[in-house]
């Protein structure tokens, strides 16, 4: 069993500590949950191009986040993803998320990952569940 509040610092994607994280800070601008990323060739998928697992993970962490930094704890129920552009490797994208809207122990959330330029490599829609105390189990 994990406990909610737990926290070992090794998130993948935001802790400073995981020697193999993407470590991104975010912050919160508004009603907008932002960072930025730039892929190195260890990201990458098709040559030269980042991976879309990772794009996925992006989007989800904005998202996560958003949550996160309202003091909710919740969990990626459901997730759909578009991939509409290329993302380059060595290149600085910026990944926002937003709330669309919820009830009770759901959130809905959105997320886009930006290339400079500001045309949209991909979105995302998600649906999080707030957990409970004591509720995750393996």
């Amino acid at each position: 069993m994990y406990s909610v509040s737990r926290s070992d610092g090794m998130c993948f994607a935001c802790s400073p500590k995981n020697p193999i994280g993407l470590h991104l800070e975010f912050s919160l601008e508004g009603d907008v949950c932002r960072a930025t990323f730039t892929a190195g060739e260890e990201h990458q998928g098709w040559d030269g191009l980042l991976h879309g697992g990772l794009i996925a993970t992006l989007l989800d962490e904005a998202m996560a986040q958003w949550l996160w930094r309202r003091g909710v704890a919740a969990m990626t129920a459901e997730m759909l993803t578009r991939f509409s552009r290329p993302v380059p490797v060595g290149v600085p994208v910026t990944v926002e998320a937003w709330k669309v809207g919820g009830k009770g122990r759901l959130w809905e959330l959105s997320a886009h990952l930006i290339l400079p330029g500001g045309r949209v490599a991909a979105r995302a829609t998600a649906k999080f569940l707030t957990i409970k105390e004591g509720s995750l189990q393996t």
